[in-house]
C-alpha cells in the first residue's frame, strides 16, 4: 500500500492489519546538525523555503534566512513527516528518513487562511544579535537569531475592537476568496490530485484559542474573555465563515485526508482555560467547522495541542474532534489510557522523546505501552513533539529502527 493507503487505512478504518505511516514530529535545527556529526550521512541537507507564499506555509521565513552562518538556526523544526509542510518556513528532512526507512509525510494545503491582502514584511531593526520586523500577519516580533526559536510578538495586530474592525473590514472578505489562493496554485493542484501522501487543511496558526492568542497575545485574550466577551466570539465567528468559505472551495477542487485546528492551549501541568470555556468561547465554532467538514466527507478531524490534555479530550470529540496530537507523554499524558478511555479518538505522537537519551533498556520500556496502544488501531506512533538535541544519533536510531520494527508487525 502506498502511504496514503496505509494512512487511511489507520485513521479512518482502524485497520489494525495495516502498517501506519512511518513518521516523526520533527526535529529541531540544532538536533540534526549533531547528528550529521555523529555519523548521519550527509546527502540532502535541510534547506529553509526561499518563496514566501501565504501565512500558512511562510511565517517566520525572514527570522530563518536572517542567519548567515550556512547551518539551520538551532531551534528550527525540521520536519519529520508527522507535522505537515509546508508550516511556518520549515525546512523537510530527507537524510534521516531515507537512513531510516520511513515516510516523507503529511503536506498541507498552502491557501491564505489569514488576512488578504497580508502585510508587508518590513524590517524594524536589525544587527547581529536581533530581527525585529513585521510579518505576514502584521504582528511585530523579535527573533533571538543565538538560539534561533521561533520569534516572539512585540506588538499585536490586535489590540482591541476598533483594531479588529478595521482588519475586519479592510482584509477580510468573505464574498471573494479567490486571490486566497497562491500564483502555483495550479501546478500545487496538480501534486494534490495525484498524490500518494496524506493531504491535510488547516494547520498553524488556526484555531479558535491558537489564532486569537496568536493575533492578540494570551494575556490580552484573557482579559477579553471577560472584558470583552462579545469581540472573542465575532473573531471566531469570523475565522470560521472564512474558512469554511476558503475550505468549501478547495474542496471543490480537490479531497483532502485530514483537517489540523491548531491549539496549543495546554502546558506541562494543565490546560490554560477550562473545559467550560472551552464549551463557552470554542465549541459552538468547532460544531460549525467539524460539521461542515464531515458533510464534505473530512472525518480525520485532529486538534494540534501540546501539554497534559486529558481531561479536555471528551469536550472536543462532543464538538466533533476525531482526534488529537501530539499526545505530550512527556507532560503525563499516556496513550493506552487514552485508547482504552476514548475508543474511537484517533491519535498520533504519543512518544516520551526525552527519554529517548537513556539509552536501549529505557527504549524498549518505552515503547511497550506504545505496542500496546499501536495494536489497538487508530494510532499513529512518534516523539512528542521535535527531537531535542540532547538526543545522539546512536539513541535515536535505536529507538526509530524498534519502532519501525513495532509498525511493521515484526518482533525484535
Amino acid at each position: 500500500m502506498t502511504e496514503l493507503e496505509r494512512f487511511r487505512e489507520v485513521m479512518e478504518n482502524f485497520n489494525t492489519g495495516a502498517a501506519a505511516p512511518k513518521w516523526e514530529f520533527g526535529y529541531w535545527g540544532e538536533t540534526v546538525d549533531n547528528w550529521y556529526e555523529e555519523g548521519l550521512e550527509k546527502n540532502e541537507y535541510p534547506q529553509i523555503p526561499e518563496e514566501i507564499t501565504t501565512p500558512t506555509a511562510s511565517l517566520y521565513t525572514p527570522c530563518w534566512r536572517s542567519i548567515k552562518t550556512g547551518k539551520l538556526p538551532a531551534g528550527i523544526a525540521v520536519l519529520g513527516g508527522g507535522l505537515y509542510f509546508p508550516t511556518q518556513g520549515f525546512p523537510r528532512d530527507t537524510d534521516v528518513r531515507r537512513t531510516l526507512d520511513m515516510d516523507i509525510g503529511q503536506h498541507l494545503v498552502d491557501v491564505n487562511l489569514m488576512f488578504e491582502p497580508v502585510f508587508e514584511t518590513v524590517t524594524v531593526e536589525e544587527d547581529d544579535e536581533f530581527l525585529t520586523y513585521v510579518d505576514l500577519d502584521g504582528v511585530t516580533r523579535k527573533f533571538a537569531k543565538k538560539t534561533g526559536v521561533i520569534p516572539m510578538a512585540v506588538e499585536n495586530v490586535i489590540t482591541d475592537r476598533k483594531s479588529w474592525e478595521k482588519l475586519k473590514r479592510e482584509r477580510i472578505d468573505l464574498k471573494d476568496v479567490s486571490r486566497r489562493f497562491p500564483a502555483h496554485w495550479d501546478t500545487l493542484l496538480t501534486s494534490y490530485r495525484n498524490r500518494d501522501y496524506p493531504l491535510v487543511i488547516g494547520g498553524y496558526p488556526y484555531g479558535f484559542f491558537g489564532t486569537q492568542a496568536h493575533l492578540m497575545g494570551y494575556e490580552h485574550l484573557f482579559y477579553n474573555y471577560t472584558d470583552d466577551p462579545g469581540l472573542v466570539h465575532d473573531i471566531s465567528s469570523t475565522f470560521a465563515d472564512l474558512w469554511i468559505a476558503v475550505y468549501e472551495e478547495v474542496l471543490a477542487q480537490t479531497s483532502v485526508d485530514m483537517a489540523v485546528i491548531w491549539e496549543d492551549m495546554s502546558s506541562g501541568s494543565g490546560s490554560m482555560v477550562s473545559p467550560a470555556m472551552i464549551r463557552e468561547f470554542m465549541s459552538p465554532y468547532y460544531k460549525k467547522l467539524t460539521s461542515f467538514l464531515k458533510s464534505h466527507g473530512v472525518n480525520t478531524i485532529f486538534i494540534d495541542t501540546d501539554g497534559y490534555c486529558h481531561d479536555l479530550i471528551p469536550v472536543y470529540m462532543e464538538a466533533g474532534i476525531t482526534g488529537m496530537y501530539p499526545i505530550e507523554a512527556t507532560c503525563g499524558m499516556d496513550v493506552v489510557r487514552v485508547r482504552k478511555e476514548f475508543p474511537e479518538l484517533k491519535m498520533m505522537g504519543g512518544i516520551p522523546k526525552m527519554e529517548i537519551r537513556y539509552g536501549k533498556e529505557r527504549i524498549d520500556e518505552i515503547l511497550k505501552p506504545v505496542k500496546t496502544a499501536y495494536d489497538m488501531g487508530g494510532y499513529i506512533p512518534f516523539g512528542d513533539h521535535l527531537v531535542p538535541p540532547e538526543i545522539h544519533w546512536e539513541e535515536f536510531r535505536y529507538y526509530r529502527e524498534q519502532l519501525n520494527a513495532i509498525i511493521e508487525h515484526k518482533t525484535g
